[in-house]
């Protein structure tokens, strides 16, 4: 049996269009096992995927924001053949994994890590990747450890580099590097194991924070993709999670 799921943000946009997909969308006109619609923005939508990790859904997201760069455009006069051949991505969440004050605790993050300075001191930190380090010490605002679907999120607005859906590879960006001035990162396979460890930890204290939960005063933050967990996102065939990428990548180039 074919299930249609349909869900929403809060906002007046998100439910106006949710109401209209309820009478819009009957659950045989659709042949998607097990489909979620979900309504908002890319807040909204990895939201819902970390809610669902252990289910193997599809997922379509419509956007009602601002950019949504993670979803697909709404079209009322289109949605039907636009559900009907939307294009299926798979992709694996980053997870954290937060030592502090003798307990761990683990978080996922499907666009990045973000590391960060907690007061008016700048960070100290050091960077491994299993046994080696990539940095020995690092003074900066922080750094971020990025997927491919989140280089186009903050990374980028770190001038961090952008990667495609299918590089294998995941971007550790410093923000704003003070020693080493001119370290700018540095590109890792996904099968690398991230530790990051605050040298300073009373002096200079620092959170982490998964996509958009945080935990302050994190000592050493482990960093790895789960590639036990994937999320099945599906993408209008004409604007694929691929495409925004690849516009993205050739709008830096250009600027």
């Amino acid at each position: 049996m074919n299930k249609i799921k349909i869900i929403s943000d809060s906002n007046n946009n998100s439910l106006k269009i949710k109401k209209f997909l309820i009478k819009k969308i009957k659950s045989g006109l659709v042949k998607r096992l097990n489909l979620v619609i979900v309504i908002g923005g890319d807040g909204f939508m990895l939201q819902t995927l970390k809610k669902n990790k252990n289910k193997s859904n599809l997922f379509y997201g419509i956007n009602s924001g601002n950019y949504g760069f993670l979803m697909n455009k709404f079209s009322g006069k289109n949605i039907i053949k636009n559900l009907l051949k939307a294009k299926m991505i798979k992709i694996s969440p980053l997870e954290m994994k937060i030592s502090n004050k003798n307990k761990i605790r683990k978080y996922l993050a499907i666009n990045e890590v973000s590391v960060l300075r907690q007061s008016r001191q700048a960070s100290s930190i050091s960077i491994k990747n299993g046994s080696r380090y990539i940095i020995k010490k690092l003074i900066s605002d922080g750094v971020l450890v990025s997927t491919p679907a989140g280089s186009t999120a903050y990374n980028m607005s770190v001038h961090g580099p952008i990667l495609s859906l299918n590089s294998k590879k995941i971007s550790i960006a410093p923000i704003s590097a003070f020693r080493p001035r001119r370290w700018k990162g540095k590109v890792v396979s996904e099968k690398s194991k991230i530790t990051i460890k605050n040298l300073n930890s009373k002096k200079r204290p620092i959170s982490a924070v998964a996509d958009n939960i945080e935990v302050r005063n994190a000592k050493t933050i482990n960093i790895k993709v789960n590639r036990k967990i994937k999320f099945h996102l599906l993408y209008d065939s004409n604007r694929s999670l691929q495409k925004k990428i690849k516009l993205e990548q050739l709008k830096r180039e250009i600027n």
